[in-house]
Formats: structure tokens, sequence, C-alpha cells
């Protein structure tokens, strides 16, 4: 009997998360070791004095996933299929979409296998500390491991199948991040102060605030959801799955991310400890909670890596797809040939040894650019005549304007921060 209760809660859990479904996937899109290195650096530096921009990223991305998938329910279409049939430059607007994504997300792409397959190198260091610091030839063989792997799971080509994948890699992420914020929790009113809207006023934190917004509004989250509802085979009979699932992936994507800021704010920022890195974190965790705690944030860290791996290998592939037919096409030559594309690109930061944390920042940044595009668009979208009693109310609209004016004002702060950048240079 309490087997059998034990092996039910896990199972319980897993057809929870199967119930969430395509917002697994926006998860993944969304949290990876780009996101942990920008929750974790500015836990450091500023403890929780950004987490507003965290909240309203997750707001506005609730009422994102809420109006492409209610878009999509309700006219059968996808974003840029159905962007490209309904509007005046319609192909031109679903082309720069789709180039802006893609190139987003395969420069990121390079960035978190170098961060993943470092953290899987250090994971076995910490038991084996006799192995060299730094061993360029290991964490090749552990990037390109992984990425024959995760391109063997593509020929399976079914959604489900990558469906459950996601979950086990979200699973593992969200239990192992959520532990370690309990583990060094900052004083409560240190997080109650981080919902006062203030950017601090030091060098970087402009950079920071952009990479925060790319990485948590990421723009395939929403563009993608269409294709991910149709593989799911909703329907207009399931517009309340969808907003459930909708609020389901906002909240988790919240929790899990401000679990990784409290988790730094607790550990680093009260002892003056900055850090650049999510591996020099990780190794000064180890003195305050010991060698299990830097192993379970070791797991999270690889797990974001492997639950944004898998859907950004597919992007090209799937927008490619929406572009021509607007189907989910995961079955054809075309799908694995692009897909095996990514996958080399992925290597090129490890391969050149380059610092991963670079080209994950300048690729989370360069996301805030494409979002004012792809929030206009669905805009426009929902409140055509054609989504008849399903048409954008007040609220809705009002969400869509505000992270419309919000994507804007982070656009316009990267830019800032570039030129920040720059002159400092």
């Amino acid at each position: 009997m309490g087997e059998t209760r034990k092996n039910s809660i896990p199972r319980m859990l897993i057809n929870i998360l199967l119930a969430v479904g395509p917002g697994i996937f926006c998860i993944g899109y969304t949290i990876g070791t780009g996101s942990v290195t920008s929750m974790a650096t500015a836990g450091s530096r500023y403890g929780m004095q950004l987490l507003w921009v965290l909240v309203l990223s997750c707001l506005f991305s609730l009422v994102l996933m809420e109006a492409y998938g209610r878009f999509s329910i309700v006219t059968g279409a996808t974003s840029l299929h159905g962007f490209k049939n309904r509007f005046v430059c319609g192909r031109l607007i679903a082309t720069l979409i789709l180039i802006g994504v893609v190139t987003t997300q395969w420069g990121n792409f390079s960035g978190l296998i170098g961060l993943t397959s470092n953290g899987l190198y250090e994971a076995i260091r910490l038991f084996f500390p006799q192995l060299p610091v730094d061993n360029y030839w290991a964490i090749i063989a552990i990037a390109s491991g992984m990425l024959a792997v995760l391109y063997g799971f593509i020929f399976v080509g079914r959604y489900s199948f990558f469906e459950k994948i996601l979950v086990v890699f979200v699973t593992f992420m969200g239990i192992s991040f959520i532990i370690s914020m309990f583990i060094v929790m900052p004083p409560p009113d240190e997080i109650v102060r981080g919902l006062i809207p203030r950017i601090p006023d030091v060098p970087g934190a402009k950079l920071m605030v952009a990479a925060f917004v790319g990485t948590t509004m990421a723009a395939p989250t929403f563009v993608v959801r269409p294709l991910l509802l149709r593989g799911k085979g909703w329907t207009r009979e399931n517009i309340k799955d969808q907003r459930r699932d909708s609020f389901v992936a906002a909240l988790m994507m919240l929790g899990i991310s401000g679990s990784i800021m409290v988790c730094a704010t607790g550990a680093l920022f009260f002892r003056g400890i900055e850090v650049t890195r999510v591996l020099d974190m990780v190794y000064t965790l180890e003195p305050i909670a010991g060698k299990f705690a830097v192993a379970l944030f070791l797991v999270g860290t690889v797990s974001a890596g492997l639950s944004s791996a898998f859907p950004i290998m597919m992007v090209a592939p799937l927008l490619i797809g929406d572009y021509r037919a607007g189907e989910l096409d995961i079955k054809s030559p075309t799908f694995r040939i692009l897909a095996g594309v990514a996958c080399i690109i992925a290597l090129t930061v490890p391969v050149l040894g380059a610092n991963p944390i670079i080209a994950q920042i300048a690729t989370q940044i360069t996301g805030v650019f494409v979002l004012p595009l792809v929030i206009a668009s669905i805009f426009f979208a929902v409140i055509r005549d054609e989504m008849g009693e399903h048409r954008a109310g007040p609220v809705l609209k009002a969400g869509m304007v505000g992270a419309f004016v919000f994507a804007c004002l982070i656009s316009y702060t990267a830019v800032l921060a570039v030129i920040e950048l720059i002159t400092q240079l």
C-alpha cells in the first residue's frame, strides 16, 4: 500500500505537468543557463532590486501566451502563416520575426551548450577534484555527446515524446532551484523591496535589465505556441485548457527564475561577493551549504540548459514550417537537417574555448528588439472580426498595450546599455 502511494505521487506530478502541455515548451524557451546566469548575477550584484522586472516580464508573458493561444485556437491559424496571410505587408512581418527569432536563438544555443558542458564537467570535478580545472577536450566531448543524444531524440518525431522529455528536465530544474532557495533564504523584507520599480544607478544595471527581459519575455515562447497547441490537438473546446496552461507556465517561470535570484541574494549579496558566472556562485555556495547543495544547484543548472537546448534546436524548422504552411512539421528531412545545423552552430563556443557568458548576454539583449513587432502583430490579430466572441476584451487589450510599451522601453534601455558599454571600452 505504502509503495503504491509513493509511486502514485511522482506519477501524479508528471500527469499535472503533462496537462500543462505547451507551457512546458514555453518554460524550455524561457529558462536556460542564460537566464540562470542573469538571475544569479543580478542577485549577487543588486540583491532583489530587479525582482519587479522579473514580475512584469512574467505577467506580460502570461498576456502574450494567452493572446497567441486564443488566436490559434479560435482561427485555427499559426503565428507566421497567419500574419503572412492576414496583414498588409504580412510576408515582410513574418519574415522579420522568423529571422529575428532564429538568429537570436541560434546564438543563444551556442552559449547555452558552452555553459551546460562546463557545468557538467564541474559537477564531475566536484567529486573528483584531482581532475584539471580546465580540460578543453573533455568539455568538447561532453558538448558533442550531449548534442548527439538530443539530436537522436528528434528522430522519434512525436510531439508527445518531446513533451515528456521536457517534463523531466523542467521537473529536475524546478525542484533543484527551489530547494536551493530555501537553504539560503534572504530576509523577507529584502524580497518585498524588490517589487519597487527602480534601476540601480551603477554601471551594468541597464544591461542586466535588458538581459532579464530578453530571457524571460522570450519571443519564441509566444510565436511557437500556436504550433504546439496544434501538436497537442487543442481546438475551440480547449479555450479554458489553453488559458490554464498559460497561467501555470507563467507562474512556474516566475517561481523558478525568482528562486535563482533569491538564492544568489541570500548566498552572496549580503557578503559583498559578485559573480559573473554561475559556476562561481556554485563554488561560493559550498562553504555555506556543503557539497550536496552545490550538486543540487548544478543539477538545476544543467537541467535548465537541457530544457532550453531541446526546443531551441527545433525553433528554425518549426518556424519555417509555420511560415510555409502553418503546420507542425517534425518528421520531414528539412526538420532534421535544420536541427542538425543548429547542433553544429551550438558547438561554436566550446570549440573556440570562448566565454559563453558573453554570448548568452549578447543574444539575450538582441532578443528584446524583435519583441515589439511580435507584440504588435498579435494585438492586431486578436482584435479582428474573425475572432468573433473571443475578440480581445478591454483587459487583454490593456495587457498587450502594456506589454508593447514595456518592450519598447526595454529596447531603448538596451540601446543605452550598449552605448554605455562602448563608451567604457
